[in-house]
């Protein structure tokens, strides 16, 4: 084991941050505080307001068992525990993917829409691959909805879900069903369909980051041979689950998001469009199930 040479916080995260420099990792400095602050359920800001306390041998070798494992490649979020998505704090783990910030204007979507909503009862919502929960859980905590259901095929993935919707809200109107696209809810109808797909090709996998290849899970990652077969088969159920009128909302692969169009007009998703993440890229696919027209 390490030994102790830190006598205080600010010389553990002096000594844990040159190490991350040394491993090549980005942003050394920052990466060091927010390990730490996050072992020890602090802010960043705390963290370093206390960076004069002593470090005890138990803190500093937790502290640096976490950044060995940071220097190796392993994303922060994984060697914490922790995943910040909107107003949420999520547990996380190599079962589920971390969730990325452009994943937020999903719900941003979903919100927006529901203010326009003039239905006779607030809407209810599916979400498929629910993962760590942070979209359903966020639209549960900042929205009104009759009811959530979110599926995932991956037990793993809804271990993860229900222990961050025990701890986020209780309270709330969720379910987790586990099953692959919409078998779990055959039959049902819903008002908003949202869903943070698989989107790389299995050729791509091979060339992602090293940091996202050897340590998030494959499956939530890959969609078959062109990246598309998700975004496909959601469009395609999308109208026998959706009521007239309802919404659906999908993370696409920007370089795809022509053919993404494509899949959705060909599904009979109309209106449908293309909008900018908060990085200018071609990321959500927002369309809309017909009204049903009369005789």
């Amino acid at each position: 084991m390490r030994s102790n040479t830190a006598t205080t916080v600010a010389s553990g995260l002096l000594s844990g941050a040159a190490r991350l420099l040394q491993a090549g990792v980005k942003d050394h400095r920052q990466e060091a505080v927010r390990i730490w602050a996050d072992l020890r359920d602090q802010s960043p800001a705390e963290a370093w307001l206390l960076r004069h306390d002593p470090i005890s041998g138990v803190d500093h070798a937790r502290f640096s068992d976490a950044v060995d494992r940071r220097c190796a490649g392993e994303p922060v979020q994984y060697i914490t525990g922790k995943a910040a998505f909107r107003h949420l704090t999520l547990d996380v783990d190599s079962r589920v993917l971390i969730p990325r910030p452009e994943t937020e204007g999903l719900v941003d979507i979903v919100l927006e829409w529901t203010t326009q909503h003039t239905g006779p009862a607030a809407p209810r919502v599916l979400e498929i691959g629910v993962g760590s929960g942070c979209i359903i859980l966020s639209l549960a905590v900042e929205g009104n909805f009759a009811g959530l259901v979110g599926t995932d095929d991956s037990q793993d993935a809804l271990a993860v879900a229900e222990a961050n919707r025990a701890k986020i809200c209780q309270e709330k109107t969720i379910e987790f069903r586990r099953g692959s696209f919409f078998a779990p809810v055959r039959g049902e109808k819903f008002d908003v369909l949202i869903s943070n797909p698989p989107y790389v090709s299995a050729h791509e996998y091979t060339r992602l980051d090293s940091g996202v290849r050897n340590f998030e899970p494959r499956e939530a990652l890959v969609s078959g041979e062109t990246g598309l077969r998700h975004t496909q088969t959601i469009c395609e159920g999308a109208p026998d689950i959706i009521s007239p009128g309802g919404l659906v909302v999908l993370e696409i692969d920007a370089r795809r998001h022509h053919e993404s169009l494509a899949i959705a007009h060909a599904a009979g998703l109309t209106p449908a469009e293309i909008r900018k993440d908060l990085f200018g890229r071609h990321r959500y696919l927002i369309a809309r199930v017909p009204e049903a027209r009369s005789n």
